[in-house]
């Protein structure tokens, strides 16, 4: 009997783990990069070993694949003539790209295990009313799905539902908006029970909307006294209540659940685009536009309310644990995985803090001297954490307090999409191809 209850518990066990990686919902996954262990997942690959499947994506897209059952989630824009290449580097390129041509919006349905394309939806075909930044695309926004319906942003069109069949639920307009510099958009939208919350930070009229999930209808909508921002918004739940936090150049902003605002904090950077995140019961805002001297990261605990921002020369109060005056990065999402809070520069460093005290493991160390940037956020599971380099090179790094690098991976393209891991894979966006990474065998 003893051993029916061990099979029985281990089969429990094993089921839980198996549905804790069945789906990769959104963009960062269901937990902030971090992906349940599995023996299944490669940590060796390149454009011939441990692939499943790579397939052709026409046009160009930076949002991230989603996952859910059999079905992965991706969207593109394509040009109707010759279309400038996107360009690596922390500072590529000065000037914005206005295409002149008719440019096709695309959602694709792929299947999970062949990699062929069970649907296809195209949203529009205009040319593109805003332009945008010469590295960044017209499909940069990361679809989100709840297993009912799939959510498609693009900010200069609209918001977009179908259900898992590729039908059309629903869709609303939303009007373009002008951005700094002309760099186009990139915040994704976030689902939570039955609303689809985005946020729309711009240089004309910034807002953060809630919608309904099965109608598309306009909720509420909340002004923001904020310029451009790239950064997603957080669904925070905890055991006091539930939030939507925001990130902003001005403020971060909290809001309940009816749109009322909770707290807010200043002292962000210039330009905000890392998302937010919760782990061991403390939510992590960070903001590290290169230009600025202090690029800041703050672990905040629940329930706060008003104005928490940190007076001169303080580093905590009442509800900021810690704060680092200058581990906030320009791109990257930060990750905490274990106990260890991880810090990918775009330049190419990785560092280490304890994710509760803010206390330095070890400082800044160089991942690879051949490197153009990084712009994907870092993931991690079976005790390691990976980074992707804009040139499609994925480096494998021991977790724990000790640096080491362990392995470089390489599909020899462009790359700044972070990566989804469901089902024993790792699905990587470069910038023609989808891959499917899952071990041989």
């Amino acid at each position: 009997m003893r051993r029916v209850w061990l099979w029985a518990g281990a089969a429990v066990l094993m089921w839980t783990m198996a549905a804790a990686g069945e789906q990769w919902p959104q963009f960062r996954g269901p937990s902030a990069g971090v992906a349940a262990d599995d023996p299944a997942l490669p940590e060796t690959w390149s454009k011939t070993e441990n692939v499943a499947w790579a397939i052709d994506v026409p046009g160009l897209g930076w949002s991230s694949p989603v996952v859910w059952g059999d079905q992965i989630f991706l969207t593109t824009v394509v040009s109707s003539g010759q279309a400038t290449p996107p360009q690596k580097g922390l500072f590529a390129g000065t000037l914005p790209y206005e295409a002149k041509v008719p440019h096709r919006w695309v959602v694709y349905a792929i299947d999970f295990e062949t990699g062929k394309v069970r649907w296809q939806r195209d949203i529009r075909t205009i040319v593109p009313l805003r332009p945008k930044h010469i590295k960044n695309s017209f499909a940069s926004e990361t679809p989100v799905t709840d297993g009912q319906r799939v959510y498609v942003l693009f900010a200069d069109l609209g918001l977009f539902a179908f259900d898992m069949q590729g039908n059309p639920a629903w869709s609303k307009e939303l009007e373009p908006m002008d951005r700094e510099f002309g760099y186009g958009s990139g915040a994704s939208p976030v689902v939570h029970k039955d609303r689809v919350y985005i946020v729309n930070d711009n240089e004309k009229r910034s807002f953060v909307a809630a919608h309904d999930a099965r109608t598309g209808t306009e909720l509420w909508r909340i002004d923001r006294d904020e310029e451009s921002n790239w950064s997603t918004p957080f669904v925070w739940e905890h055991e006091q209540r539930t939030e939507i936090v925001t990130a902003g150049t001005g403020k971060v902003r909290s809001y309940g659940l009816d749109g009322t605002l909770l707290w807010e904090l200043k002292g962000m950077t210039w330009i905000n685009v890392p998302t937010p995140f919760a782990k061991h019961g403390l939510l992590y805002i960070s903001s590290g536009w290169v230009g600025d001297a202090v690029r800041p990261v703050y672990a905040v605990r629940p329930g706060a309310s008003g104005d928490i921002s940190l007076k001169e020369g303080e580093t905590s109060n009442a509800y900021i644990t810690w704060y680092q005056r200058q581990l906030g990065t320009y791109s990257t999402s930060p990750l905490v995985y274990g106990d260890h809070y991880y810090t990918l520069f775009d330049r190419g460093y990785l560092a280490c803090h304890d994710a509760r005290t803010g206390k330095q493991i070890y400082g800044r160390q160089r991942i690879a001297a051949d490197t153009s940037g990084f712009t994907a956020s870092p993931w991690a599971y079976n005790g390691k954490v990976f980074v992707l380099s804009e040139d499609g090179d994925t480096f494998v790094i021991q977790a724990g307090p000790e640096f080491k690098v362990l392995g470089r991976n390489s599909l020899e393209e462009m790359a700044l999409a972070t990566p989804a891991v469901a089902r024993g894979s790792v699905i990587i966006r470069t910038q023609s191809k989808l891959y499917r990474i899952a071990k041989r065998g």
